[in-house]
């Protein structure tokens, strides 16, 4: 049979993937790719090698803690797989213009926060071309293969970007992070969780002031600990361990290398049926659920009529009251179902209403956040918000209670 070294004219030789980051999924999925004929890879990723990295992200060793993951990841696989012209880039995804990600024939993602995915969906889904008729330009249509774990517990989807559903249009499966109210913490704690942000959030301060609470630090860690332990103890909660304190501390989830190789092998599988059409793409979402046994369930995940990224959808608002601010819109566009970071409206008749960047124009705009809505807005009127997460404005059509 042929080896990876002599496919020069195989559609998966001439193909271009990029691989959007370099950690435990990230690490599979390039070794995946080495040994599966596909060999002009870039791969970007910000983060730099942690110690804590090394027992499952097998491209990285002792020498390279501190070191860029992309750049030793690339280096690694091109000296390892000498068929293979991986490419890296150290930085942000957000760094990178649309050009960029549009010059790739397949990108497949192994990242670790739900903000960092929606940017690249909405930024991906919005490099698809329409002609004067309306129809999409099949060239532009860069499909996402998006790989995520957690524990024993992953799940791998196609999203062919106008067609079959995006990430977007299923973010309500992924709660809010949590957090915890502060009043809960201080005075009420029920959970091993409060005891730590407790000591972490409020008891470190008190007691060091002048100095930041350094997550690396195994010393500052175990400082931590032996308070939370102690008020875990004075409050009669069990549970309190070093590896919780790190977890709630650092905001981690656990990772398991069996996990990542299965996604990215479910991944990488993907990439080649769609580069090669050798069989046909998943439709869409492959669940694996590893914590009962090893087992796995496909569905096909359906678009969502008025989602804000893959439709060109006016979102309706539920009824607002006339006397309330533009803040406390704002604020419902964060925490409602949009869930969005940092809002920008414009009204219908191009009246910018707030901005929250650049300074001087949200000091000249500032002034509306403490005015009523129905100074600003009239009923029914369609406002057009832009946020970084979304990467494309949104339109919203104001409806009041009274």
């Amino acid at each position: 049979g042929q080896t990876p070294a002599n496919m020069d004219d195989t559609p998966l030789a001439k193909a271009k993937v990029l691989v959007v980051g370099a950690g435990g999924l990230g690490c599979e999925i390039l070794k995946d790719l080495a040994m599966s004929g596909i060999r002009n890879v870039d791969v970007i990723d910000l983060d730099s090698i942690d110690v804590t990295n090394l027992n499952r992200q097998f491209l990285f060793r002792q020498k390279d803690v501190g070191a860029s993951k992309a750049q030793t990841a690339a280096a690694f696989i091109n000296n390892k797989c000498p068929w293979m012209k991986v490419t890296a880039h150290h930085g942000m995804i957000q760094d990178k213009d649309p050009e960029f990600y549009g010059s790739f024939n397949c990108i497949i993602s192994g990242l670790d926060n739900v903000e960092a995915r929606r940017w690249l969906n909405a930024t991906v889904i919005g490099l698809v071309e329409f002609d004067d008729d309306g129809d999409m330009d099949p060239s532009t249509i860069i499909p996402i293969i998006d790989g995520g774990t957690e524990a024993f517990s992953g799940q791998a989807r196609f999203i062919l970007p106008r067609i079959t559903s995006c990430f977007e249009c299923t973010l309500d499966s992924f709660p809010p992070p949590t957090s915890f109210p502060l009043c809960t913490i201080a005075e009420t704690p029920r959970r091993p969780e409060h005891c730590i942000a407790y000591a972490s959030i409020l008891q470190w301060p008190r007691e060091f002031p002048d100095k930041k609470l350094d997550k690396d630090s195994p010393e500052d860690m175990t400082w931590v600990y032996e308070q939370a332990k102690a008020r875990g103890e004075k409050y009669n909660i069990p549970g309190v361990t070093y590896m919780l304190t790190m977890g709630v501390v650092k905001n981690i989830i656990p990772a398991v290398a069996s996990t990542n190789a299965i996604i990215s092998a479910a991944c990488v599988n993907e990439a080649v049926k769609y580069l090669t059409f050798c069989s046909q793409n998943l439709n869409s979402y492959m669940m694996y659920m590893g914590a009962e046994g090893v087992h796995s369930h496909t569905f096909a995940y359906e678009q969502k009529p008025d989602c804000p990224v893959c439709t060109s959808t006016v979102q309706k608002m539920p009824p607002l009251s006339s006397q309330g601010t533009l803040t406390e819109l704002i604020q419902f566009l964060k925490d409602g179902s949009l869930r969005l970071s940092s809002p920008s409206l414009v009204s219908g008749s191009g009246t910018t209403l707030y901005m929250p960047k650049p300074p001087a124009l949200e000091k000249a705009t500032r002034p509306n956040l403490s005015k009523p809505l129905s100074s600003l807005v009239s009923a029914g009127e369609e406002l057009i918000v832009t946020d970084p997460i979304l990467g494309k404005p949104v339109k919203i059509a104001v409806a009041y209670t009274d």
